[in-house]
């Protein structure tokens, strides 16, 4: 494991048990990316002084997923500063930007979205269709506004940053590092205090459609007021949080956790521990945040008895989609329906049917919006949506 480095005005005792935690991590063989594996990097930092607080990793090249659409919102910010485009102003929507990959907002061919609804969409769902139509706009091209992009992360000091596209979409050689995003993440803030205000928005209107921010922990966290999540397989589970508690902000950046849950907490005890250092004081409330995110062991799992809430916002919501004649036909599937819910986690297991072994697809862990993402367009009709609440079933 590489370096771990801690810089405390008190408490070192902490330090070297963080350390001896994220040890322990590091000898778990599990393939998947987690707290301490060889994907993870954190970087927690005072914008106020630019002082790091806190780093493992954080100089380790990482694949960003859609905290890329941070860069493509600075140059969307940049002209919209410098009067080259306006919020209202139409943006087209071409072949290339509506066939991208999910999570989007379904634009079609030959439409059209306001610039402000880019970036709602960027902030709340992480469209990636509509990351490519603003690269189109502000760089006539994806491919060519990924060049910008990356020109202009080097400016700004980012040197371990090469961008491949708008959205963060699969690209192996599309990296950043944990660092290099949070210069970008007070580069968002300072540049532009007027704009940084879309990345606290809880949720906007799309077509008869209410879109809820995909970002846990504007709600779960006290102080957080941005900036964004991401995954892809290949990067595991991304976040950056930008946090003011008595006058002092902090950002925060977590790559490679294994589960939103995981990576929500994780960040939430990097902030608590930043702020604690600045001498800022933390009312922890551990309880209501350990049953938000459903983080109660298999071992004791029995003794609870009340059925969780039905909140929309409750992370206890879970889709199947359907049951397969193979596992690997069954990730494929609850894989699938993830990347479309850009939340939750896949959970594949098998279920005797008729005499035969049959594989279950679902995707757990979810908000009611992303379990209704995760059921749309061709699982319509076949994916159901388990409420946390007796395990109520709704299809759609």
């Amino acid at each position: 494991m590489a370096s771990f480095s801690c810089h405390l005005r008190k408490n070192v005792l902490r330090c070297l048990m963080a350390a001896a935690g994220m040890m322990s991590w590091a000898i778990n063989d599990d393939a998947q990316a987690q707290i301490g594996s060889a994907r993870y990097s954190s970087i927690v930092v005072d914008t106020g002084s630019g002082d790091v607080l806190e780093e493992v990793n954080a100089d380790q090249p990482r694949h960003p997923a859609s905290l890329t659409k941070m860069m493509t919102l600075y140059l969307t910010f940049e002209a919209l500063r410098d009067r080259r485009i306006t919020v209202d102003q139409a943006v087209p929507v071409s072949a290339h930007a509506a066939s991208m990959e999910p999570t989007k907002l379904g634009l079609l061919p030959g439409t059209r979205l306001t610039v402000e609804q880019g970036i709602l969409g960027l902030v709340t769902k992480s469209a990636n269709d509509a990351a490519a139509a603003l690269a189109e706009l502000l760089g006539g091209s994806e491919d060519r506004f990924a060049q910008m992009m990356t020109l202009r992360a080097r400016a700004l000091g980012m040197s371990h940053t090469t961008f491949m596209n708008a959205s963060g979409l699969p690209n192996m050689e599309q990296w950043t590092t944990a660092r290099d995003l949070a210069v970008l993440s007070q580069r968002l803030i300072n540049d532009f205090p007027g704009y940084y205000r879309y990345f606290s928005t809880p949720s906007f209107a799309w077509h008869r459609q209410i879109i809820f921010n995909h970002d846990n922990m504007l709600r779960t966290y006290p102080g957080a007021d941005g900036l964004k999540t991401g995954y892809t397989e290949a990067s595991g589970h991304n976040l950056v949080t930008s946090a003011v508690r008595g006058g002092v902000r902090l950002v925060g950046v977590v790559l490679g956790a294994s589960s939103n849950p995981e990576r929500d907490v994780h960040m939430a005890s990097l902030l608590d521990n930043g702020f604690e250092q600045m001498d800022v004081p933390i009312f922890r409330k551990p309880a209501r945040l350990a049953s938000r995110l459903t983080l109660i062991s298999t071992a004791h799992a029995a003794e609870v008895t009340r059925p969780a809430p039905s909140h929309p916002h409750a992370v206890n919501w879970i889709v199947q989609v359907g049951a397969f004649p193979t596992a690997a036909a069954a990730h494929s599937a609850a894989a699938a329906a993830r990347r479309d819910a850009d939340a939750g986690e896949v959970r594949v297991g098998a279920v005797r049917t008729n005499g035969k072994i049959m594989w279950r697809a679902q995707v757990t862990g979810l908000t009611r919006d992303d379990a209704q993402d995760a059921c749309s367009g061709h699982r319509k009709g076949t994916c159901i949506v388990i409420r946390p609440d007796a395990r109520q079933l709704a299809s759609r």
